[in-house]
């Protein structure tokens, strides 16, 4: 296999998971160094309801050992309340909020889309196009932030490197054949996403790599998953993972299920 895999979970500051997945008496600021000691990746959420400071950023970084990987929500201004237009300002200030500052912990950038947004491929085009592709050109575009970020931007990165993207579409229209190729014709991931049948499951590769997040198989954000059904992912992911890297993350927190069954399918992969 030529991919790597980065199994998460969606977030990790659950306060169902204290005494469970994190022992008792773990300090709250220790729980993602806990996580990051069992697992390679995670999604940072945080991101997607308000832009966050530097310093986060870096604590999140220093929290964490080499080799382990962030993916990084997007604004849900830009998704939800823009809907991806006109969104160049918006994208500035997200990137210049500090997200260059994961520096080489940092991974794909999800975008989630709401499920009123349907597809359009003249909107997806252009947002697609604005996303800047290397954190180069990420921190050229975080120097147009508006005056909201005045003295509290992060505008540095230490290397040149490719950014990987993924996009969680929620409407069926967006199984439009036109999609897949937009998204393809960018490198852009279409997220596979396990919802209990809320949502769409969209399977098409679009990338160098494949995003899978998984709500909850029967009951969304809440229900685990079984041996079985993991050992099935698995069978998945090792699939991809012939020519491409895997990330996939757990949202099925309500009830603690999430970091057991990332360990339990990166224990798998392994």
């Amino acid at each position: 296999m030529s991919g790597r895999a980065f199994v998460g979970t969606s977030g990790w500051r659950y306060p169902r998971w204290r005494g469970d997945f994190y022992p008792p008496g773990l300090v709250q600021r220790r729980e993602l160094e806990y996580l990051a000691e069992r697992l390679p990746s995670a999604e940072l959420n945080g991101s997607f309801y308000s832009l966050q400071r530097p310093e986060s950023y870096r604590r999140w970084r220093d929290a964490v050992p080499d080799g382990f990987v962030f993916a990084v929500k997007g604004s849900r201004y830009v998704s939800h309340m823009l809907r991806l237009t006109n969104a160049h300002v918006a994208l500035a200030n997200f990137f210049a909020s500090g997200v260059l500052a994961l520096g080489p912990t940092l991974g794909p950038i999800l975008w989630q889309l709401p499920e009123r947004l349907e597809f359009d491929p003249d909107v997806l085009e252009a947002f697609l196009g604005d996303l800047p592709r290397t954190t180069a050109a990420a921190l050229a575009l975080a120097r147009h932030h508006d005056a909201r970020l005045d003295g509290r931007a992060w505008l540095e990165t230490e290397a040149d490197v490719p950014l990987r993207y993924a996009l969680e579409p929620r409407s069926e229209s967006f199984r439009d054949p036109r999609a897949a190729e937009i998204l393809r014709a960018h490198g852009v991931a279409l997220v596979l996403a396990d919802t209990a049948g809320r949502w769409p499951a969209f399977d098409t590769v679009t990338a160098d790599h494949v995003y899978v997040r998984l709500h909850g198989s029967t009951e969304l954000y809440a229900s685990g998953y079984t041996d079985s059904e993991l050992d099935g992912w698995a069978e998945r992911v090792r699939g991809w993972l012939e020519d491409r890297d895997v990330y996939v993350y757990f949202d099925n927190d309500a009830r603690g299920r999430a970091p057991h069954d990332a360990v339990a399918l990166d224990a798998r992969l392994r």
